[in-house]
């Protein structure tokens, strides 16, 4: 796994193109790792890719056939790997963004439902496919997956494991959209730029309130919300946000 800090941008990329970037647990725990040391005074995203024509195939299957593990063993293991990597992005303080160069499989897929934002090439393929080899969703994906597609269409997602492509992908809301054909990159780019733009300590409030509230009564919802935004106020960039809007110019989050 390769990880460059550039432009503010902290860039992931899975190097392991002959398994098709699968995920084993040294991998899991790097990338948890890579994910929970993130700096919002200094970065403003991160992007995780794949190397190939691969985003990730998921779980390693060889090292499956391989493992020898209690029912303890196999708990603490899941949990403090894939589990890890998935709370590591759901509470990161910086926007989190899959760029999908290819096939999404399994634990791939379900990295892919726990980004923030999530853009993929055209011929990329989508599989929740644990099913196929007698396992149910990881990385977060019994979590999030109802919650991006509904209840309905995950249980077909994760009871069927057929392949999707990218642009049914994009109409579940699994994805926020399909790049053109050789555009992927731009396409990040241009969200990147957006982001750049926007105060970072708001967008981790705006983040952390928005997963907070998810399942919540609408009044502890509502109790939750008016916390958050009790914060937000008590930032330099509301500050600035509001100066620059009575001075008729564009704020200066930086």
């Amino acid at each position: 796994m390769h990880v460059r800090d550039e432009d503010a941008v902290r860039h992931v990329t899975f190097d392991r193109p002959d398994s098709k970037n699968a995920l084993t647990a040294d991998v899991a725990r790097e990338l948890a790792g890579v994910l929970e040391d993130l700096d919002p005074d200094s970065l403003d995203a991160v992007v995780i890719t794949g190397t190939g024509d691969a985003f990730s195939a998921g779980g390693d299957i060889q090292a499956m056939a391989e493992r020898e593990e209690s029912a303890r063993e196999a708990y603490d293991r899941v949990r403090g790997t894939l589990g890890r990597v998935a709370e590591a992005i759901l509470s990161a303080p910086l926007p989190v963004v899959a760029k999908v160069n290819g096939d999404a499989v399994g634990a791939g897929l379900s990295l892919v439902a726990a980004a923030d934002f999530a853009y993929a090439a055209s011929d990329a393929r989508f599989d929740a496919s644990f099913i196929n080899v007698g396992l149910v969703p990881d990385l977060g994906g019994t979590v999030t997956l109802p919650r991006l597609v509904g209840l309905r269409t995950a249980k077909e997602l994760a009871f069927t494991g057929e392949l999707i492509d990218a642009e049914r992908a994009a109409a579940l809301d699994l994805i926020n959209e399909v790049a053109p054909d050789g555009e992927l990159e731009a396409t990040v780019d241009d969200l990147l730029e957006t982001l750049a733009a926007r105060p970072t300590e708001n967008l981790a409030l705006a983040k952390e309130a928005i997963h907070e509230n998810l399942g919540r009564s609408i009044d502890d919802g509502l109790r939750r919300e008016a916390h958050f935004q009790t914060l937000a106020y008590d930032t330099d960039a509301h500050r600035e946000g509001v100066e620059a809007f009575l001075e008729g110019r564009r704020p200066d989050f930086d």
